[in-house]
């Protein structure tokens, strides 16, 4: 038997194209329209063909030409022996035209077409088959209206398109619209099989299920992507492997995701390429979970889809195929698509990268998934180290592991320390009366913070402690700056922001404020303050307020008035001889005890709102002052905000 030149073959989609109207497939009810229209003798003088490509429009209009004109009909089917359908299956039938509106959209195509229309031809009917409708132009659209509405008693019209909307409606109201759909892929998979063992190709099922997903719906692009099959021996060569990027994509490895993308790029794949096949992929998985009926995927590959859409879950499933919907209109634009590609695949694969509310939620999600499931420590475990997941203080590295040690963080000022230093306004000599007054204080704090800290709360009580996250100074001092103190009330803001964190011990802190007489007035919102740390941390927090001592070698502000001396000693020596009897008064407030060192003076009702019952010592530090306004002109003025 000799070789089959390349002027023999032909196309599978051409050597197995249907004849009969049983032989279409997934139109059933096309079919019954026309095979019955037939039958009876109800034939329409004009029908509308609309849907996508490869779906039998045009195999349908000749096989209701060879219907209407066979010799021997049966039951509404062409025999395929007689003479004329022989003819028309060879395209060499005067009784068929066909006519390619796209070339031949003009005006004078029409004309030519309605003059020819009334002469007689040997069969019994004379059928025009026009393909793509819709791009005839509006002239030649209107000169085929009268002859489509009463046309020759010998001629029926078979118009086709793929977009039904953009037919003039003038020409639809003149037709019986008969609409074909996507054929479905066990369909599809049926007619591939049969073609593959009727040709002898020798097919397996892995490569008809390639060629059917390539198919998309439509029998020509499924039989074409046979073909490739066939030629290239392998199904490989019909669509991007992603399954390298689903695996990437499930198990948060961004690196394998940008490593399967660089090899798919090499293989001559494109990143739009790439995408609208990783977004089929995770369409299949999408299905799979909802609609397992609808997805085209089966055996091997469905458990596989399966199994990639329980690790990733469905929200995030979804937030995938929205995420490369965006890439690949961002890609159209962009100067290197592939760079557009790679980000949103680290995206996917890195959810701590993505700042979006969805990917947010998404998160929030999975952590609550893992504390039901009883597996916090799991996921902690396998967080990756952008993660916002908090994590437990690790264990003391064993003899074997040889990785370094985290290092320990400096101690650093707080954000109060900084304010106070750089509003201080001290004299050298107010300096040194005032390191001696804040030395009597501190010799007071302990007896009241004592009792304070006892009767506000115990750190146990309540709270299983080996459950609970025990915050050290440096994640206070900095939750402090950049949450807790923002959302405290305006009081509560405008005193505590004076003051800084000396140290934390056992959930329980000590926040050093300038003079007594501040840390006073902070004792009466202090529980306000001790509920936001705890709030924030989730654990009970005790705070001790003690009096800063600032060191001996503070530089002197540099708008500082220098007191008389005369005032200098005689302050010094009412110090010294007060200081016998200020550890018996121990009922004097701590206002009263700073007064040793410097009269007092009562503030003006028109100096930054400050109310006239409120003593002020002009030896404070500006911040403290400041604070204290604040904290009467945010009273004055519910609901305002500082900015």
């Amino acid at each position: 038997m000799a070789e089959p030149t390349g002027a023999d073959f032909v196309s599978l989609y051409r050597r197995f194209r249907p004849s009969k109207f049983t032989e279409l497939r997934g139109q059933p009810h096309v079919v019954r329209a026309l095979q019955g229209a037939v039958r009876d003798g109800r034939v329409a003088h004009a029908y509308l063909f609309s849907g996508p490509r490869g779906t039998g429009k045009t195999s349908t209009a000749r096989i209701l030409a060879r219907a209407l004109n066979c010799a021997a009909p049966a039951d509404g089917e062409p025999c395929g022996v007689c003479r004329s359908c022989v003819e028309i299956a060879r395209g060499s039938s005067f009784d068929v035209h066909e006519l390619d509106a796209a070339s031949n959209n003009g005006v004078d195509a029409m004309r030519e077409l309605i003059a020819h229309a009334a002469l007689a031809t040997p069969g019994q009917w004379k059928v025009y088959i026009v393909d793509e409708v819709h791009m005839l132009s509006n002239a030649a659209a209107n000169a085929l209206l009268k002859t489509l509405e009463e046309p020759p008693g010998h001629v029926v019209f078979v118009l086709a398109t793929t977009d039904p909307q953009k037919v003039p409606a003038t020409i639809r109201s003149r037709t019986q619209h008969l609409e074909f759909g996507l054929i479905g892929a066990d369909t599809l998979e049926g007619l591939l099989h049969d073609v593959s063992v009727e040709a002898g190709l020798g097919l397996t099922d892995d490569d008809i299920a390639v060629a059917v997903r390539k198919g998309r719906g439509s029998a020509r692009d499924a039989l074409s992507a046979l073909d490739q099959v066939v030629a290239s021996g392998s199904a490989e060569a019909l669509r991007p492997d992603v399954v390298g990027l689903m695996e990437a994509i499930s198990g948060d490895d961004a690196r394998q995701a940008l490593v399967a993308v660089a090899a798919l790029h090499e293989s001559g794949w494109g990143p739009q390429q790439i995408t609208t096949e990783l977004v089929d992929e995770l369409r299949q998985a999408f299905l799979v979970v909802l609609a397992p009926e609808l997805c085209e995927a089966a055996g091997r590959e469905r458990e596989r889809l399966s199994d990639q859409a329980g690790r990733l879950g469905l929200a995030r499933v979804v937030r995938a195929i929205e995420t490369l919907g965006h890439a690949q209109v961002d890609m159209r634009d962009a100067p290197d698509p592939r760079a557009v590609l790679e980000v949103a695949l680290v995206r996917l694969a890195r959810p701590e990268l993505d700042d979006s509310t969805e990917a947010l939620l998404d998160r929030v999600a999975r952590l609550e998934q893992i504390v039901a499931g009883g597996a916090l420590a799991a996921g902690r475990a396998g967080a990756h180290p952008g993660s916002s997941v908090l994590r437990e203080p690790p264990a003391p590295a064993s003899p074997a592991q040889d990785e370094p040690a985290e290092p320990a963080l400096e101690e650093r000022p707080g954000l109060g320390a900084f304010r106070r230093h750089r509003g201080a306004r001290r004299t050298e000599d107010a300096q040194d009366a005032q390191d001696a007054q804040d030395a009597q204080d501190a010799d007071l704090v302990p007896a009241s913070t004592s009792s304070g800290h006892s009767s506000s709360s115990d750190p146990g009580g309540g709270v299983d402690g080996d459950s609970q996250l025990v915050p050290d100074r440096d994640r206070i001092v900095e939750a402090w700056g950049d949450h807790i103190l923002r959302g405290l009330p305006a009081r509560a803001k405008a005193l505590f922001s004076a003051g800084r964190f000396v140290s934390v011990e056992d959930r329980t802190a000590t926040f050093a404020l300038p003079n007594a007489s501040h840390r006073e007035r902070c004792e009466e919102v202090r529980g306000t303050v001790e509920e936001a740390i705890g709030a924030y941390f989730a654990t009970p927090v005790s705070l001790v307020l003690t009096v800063d001592e600032l060191p001996a070698t503070a530089p002197p502000a540099s708008r500082a008035v220098r007191a008389p001396a005369s005032a200098t000693s005689a302050s010094a020596t009412s110090a010294s001889a007060t200081s016998a009897s200020a550890t018996s008064a121990s009922a004097t407030p701590a206002s009263a005890t700073s007064a040793f060192a410097v009269p007092r003076r009562a503030a003006p009702a028109t100096v930054g709102g400050l109310h006239p019952d409120d003593e002020v010592d002009p030896d404070q530090p500006s911040g403290s002052l400041e604070s204290v306004a604040q904290a009467r002109l945010l009273e004055a003025f519910p609901g305002a905000q500082e900015v």
